[in-house]
C-alpha cells in the first residue's frame, strides 16, 4: 500500500488525498482518515524530503485523530437524534392535523351583521362578525394571532381554545380569506394592536385558502423581489402596506381636490379619451384607427374644456391622457390622471393666484382630515404644507440664476445631438435665453430653492400653439415670451403646466399656419373665439405627480394603480 503523504506547510486537511501530489496537512487527520495500520511520510515545508514521522509526532497525531473520532461519534449521535426528535414532531404534527380534523365550531344562529374593520372602534364589549384577508399570522403555543385586513383597515384577532385546534387553523396560510366572529376588547394596558382593540373569536372559518409552500405568497412576492418582479406582480404589491396605503391617499386627494373646487364654484365635467386633434404636438400622440377613421387617445382634455365656459363656466375635469414619449424617468408614464380646469374672464396672475388657492386648499383639507392626514405622516413624516406665496420666477431670470449657480446642460448640435468633445466627453455649455431647461437642470434648481416655484413667461417656440403671447416692447429683437407658467415642487419638478389661451380668431389662425395645423378639424375649438371671446386660461395638474410630492414616493410609478410606461403595459 503507498504511504501517505503529509506536508505541513503545503498540505490541505480539506482537500488533501494523502497522495504526494495532494498531501495532507497534518499527521492527526492522515490518522483519522486512513488509520493507525497505514504508513506515513512527512515533511516540514517543498525543500525538505519525505521522512516517516517520529513516535512522539505518532503519539500527538493519535491524540488528535483520537479527539477527530469522538467529535464524529458525537456529531452523529446528535443527528440521530435530530432526525428521531423530528420524525417524532412530524408524526406529532400528523396525528395534531389528523385530530384537528374532528375538532368542528359550530356556527351560532345569533351571529351579528357583518361589520367594516374602520366601523369597529364604537363597538367594543359587543360581539361583532369581520371578513377579511390574513395579513399576519403568528402561531404561540395554543394561540393564533391574525392581523386581518379588509381594506378599511386592520384587525388583530386571537384564537385560543378549540377554535385555535381546527384543522383549518393548524393549515392557515397567509393571504388567506377568512370570516371571524369574537368580542371586541380594548387591548391590554402597555399592549398596541390596530385600532387600540382586538378580537376574541369564538368562532371563524376559512373562505378562501391560498396556497403555502413554493406557491405561499411571500415565496412569489417580498421586499427584495426584483422590480421587473413587482412589476408583473403588481396586483400582490397592492396588498402591502405602503402600496394600498399610496392608493388610499390618492382618493383622499382626488377627493379634496373635488371638494376645493366646489368652493371655487367650479362644475366637473367628462371630456372623451378618443379624439382627432392634438393639443401638445404630434410626436407623442398615441394613433389608432376609429371605424376606418384616424383618432388618438387625447393627450388633454383642455380644448374641450374651453367649449364648456359659455354655458357651465368655470369647469375641471380628472380624466386620463396619453403621452406616446419614449421615457423612462421616475416622473413620466404613458397614461396618467389629468386634473385640468379652465377659467373665463381672468388675468394671468389671477390664474397663478388661483391654481396657488386650489394647491393649498387641497393640502389644508387632507391635513385636517384625521383619516388623509395619518396617511400623509406614515407615508412622508416630514411633511409641511407649503407656505404661500408661492415664488414667482420668470424664465429669462430662472436662465440667469442657472448660470450664477454653475448649472449647465449639455451642448447640441442642430439636429438636437449632444456634441462631444475630442476626448468623447459631451460638452457642457451655459444656458442662455431661448434654451429649453431640461429636467435635470430645473429640478437641480427648485430642490436647491427648496420651496414651490412658478416658473413663468416661456418663450413661444418652446410652448404649445394656443397659448398667449406677451407683447414684445417696440423695437425689440428677443424671442417672443408667452403667459405661460409652471408650478415646480422640491423633489419632484414640475406638478401643474397652465397659461393663458389664444382669444383672438385671427391670432388663433395664424397659430395654427405657424405650426403647420389643418384648422378644419378644430372647427368647433376656432368657434369658442368666434361667437363671444373672452380672456381666458387653464392649466393641467398631473395627480401621480403631485401625490409623489405628497407621499414623498420615489417615482410616480409607486402613484398609481397599474402603471404604464413604455414596455409596460401589463397585467
Amino acid at each position: 500500500m503507498a504511504p501517505i503523504h503529509i506536508d505541513e506547510a503545503a498540505g490541505s486537511d480539506t482537500t488533501g488525498k494523502g497522495t504526494q501530489e495532494e498531501p495532507y496537512q497534518s499527521l492527526g487527520v492522515a490518522l483519522f482518515n486512513h488509520g493507525a495500520t497505514s504508513s506515513f511520510l512527512t515533511r516540514k515545508d517543498a525543500s525538505g524530503t519525505y521522512e516517516e514521522p517520529t513516535q512522539s509526532s505518532l503519539k500527538k497525531g493519535k491524540k488528535t485523530a483520537d479527539g477527530l473520532e469522538k467529535k464524529k461519534k458525537k456529531q452523529e449521535e446528535l443527528a440521530e437524534r435530530e432526525a428521531k426528535e423530528k420524525g417524532d414532531e412530524k408524526e406529532k404534527r400528523e396525528k395534531l392535523l389528523e385530530e384537528s380534523k374532528s375538532v368542528v365550531l359550530k356556527e351560532d344562529s345569533s351571529l351579528p351583521k357583518a361589520k367594516k374593520i374602520a366601523q369597529l372602534a364604537e363597538l367594543r364589549s359587543t360581539r361583532v362578525r369581520v371578513f377579511g384577508w390574513v395579513h399576519r399570522l403568528r402561531q404561540q403555543k395554543d394561540i393564533i394571532f391574525l392581523v386581518v385586513r379588509d381594506g378599511t383597515g386592520y384587525l388583530q384577532t386571537v384564537l385560543s381554545g378549540r377554535v385555535a385546534q381546527t384543522y383549518q387553523a393548524l393549515t392557515l396560510t397567509l393571504e388567506s380569506s377568512v370570516e371571524v366572529v369574537g368580542t371586541l376588547q380594548a387591548v391590554p394596558e402597555g399592549k398596541t394592536a390596530p385600532g387600540g382593540h382586538e378580537l376574541i373569536v369564538d368562532y371563524w372559518q376559512v373562505v378562501g385558502a391560498a396556497p403555502g409552500a413554493e406557491d405561499a405568497f411571500t415565496n412569489r412576492l417580498n421586499e427584495k423581489s426584483d422590480p421587473s418582479i413587482q412589476a408583473d406582480l403588481r396586483h400582490l404589491v397592492l396588498r402591502g402596506e405602503t402600496a394600498s396605503s399610496v392608493l388610499r391617499l390618492r382618493a383622499y386627494l382626488l377627493s379634496a381636490f373635488r371638494e376645493s373646487y366646489a368652493t371655487e364654484s367650479l362644475i366637473e365635467v367628462t371630456p372623451p379619451c378618443l379624439v382627432q386633434t392634438q393639443v401638445e404636438g404630434g410626436a407623442t400622440l398615441f394613433k389608432l384607427d376609429y371605424y376606418g377613421q384616424p383618432a388618438f387617445l387625447t393627450q388633454s382634455s383642455q380644448l374641450y374644456l374651453e367649449t364648456c365656459l359659455p354655458s357651465l363656466g368655470d369647469v375641471f375635469c380628472v380624466q386620463e391622457s396619453f403621452r406616446a414619449e419614449n421615457s423612462h424617468t421616475r416622473r413620466h408614464l404613458s397614461e396618467y390622471t389629468h386634473l385640468e380646469a379652465e377659467l373665463a374672464f381672468i388675468t394671468f396672475e389671477d390664474l397663478m393666484a388661483h391654481i396657488e388657492e386650489i394647491i393649498c386648499k387641497t393640502v389644508d383639507i387632507l391635513l385636517a382630515n384625521p383619516t388623509s392626514a395619518a396617511l400623509v405622516k406614515q407615508l412622508n413624516p416630514n411633511f409641511q404644507a407649503p407656505a404661500r406665496p408661492f415664488m414667482r420666477l420668470s424664465y429669462v431670470d430662472a436662465i440667469a440664476w442657472l448660470n450664477d449657480h454653475g448649472i449647465k446642460h449639455p451642448a447640441e448640435d442642430a439636429d438636437g445631438n449632444p456634441v462631444k468633445d475630442e476626448q468623447g466627453q459631451v460638452q457642457l455649455v451655459e444656458h442662455k435665453v431661448g434654451d429649453d431647461i431640461a429636467e435635470a437642470a430645473e429640478r437641480q434648481m427648485t430642490d436647491i430653492i427648496g420651496t414651490p416655484i412658478f416658473l413663468h413667461g416661456f418663450p413661444a417656440e418652446l410652448k404649445a400653439f394656443y397659448m398667449k403671447k406677451v407683447p414684445s416692447q417696440p423695437g425689440s429683437s428677443g424671442p417672443t415670451f408667452t403667459e405661460s407658467c409652471d408650478l415646480l415642487m422640491p423633489n419632484v419638478g414640475e406638478i401643474v403646466g397652465g397659461s393663458m389661451r389664444i382669444a383672438d380668431m385671427e391670432e388663433l389662425l395664424a397659430a395654427y399656419k405657424r405650426e403647420g395645423i389643418d384648422p378644419e378639424p378644430y372647427y368647433w375649438f376656432t368657434d369658442q373665439r368666434k361667437y363671444g371671446t373672452c380672456e381666458h386660461g387653464g392649466y393641467g395638474l398631473g395627480v401621480e405627480r403631485f401625490l409623489a410630492w405628497l407621499a414623498n414616493r420615489f417615482t410616480v410609478r409607486e402613484c398609481s394603480l397599474y402603471p404604464r410606461w413604455p414596455g409596460r403595459a401589463t397585467p
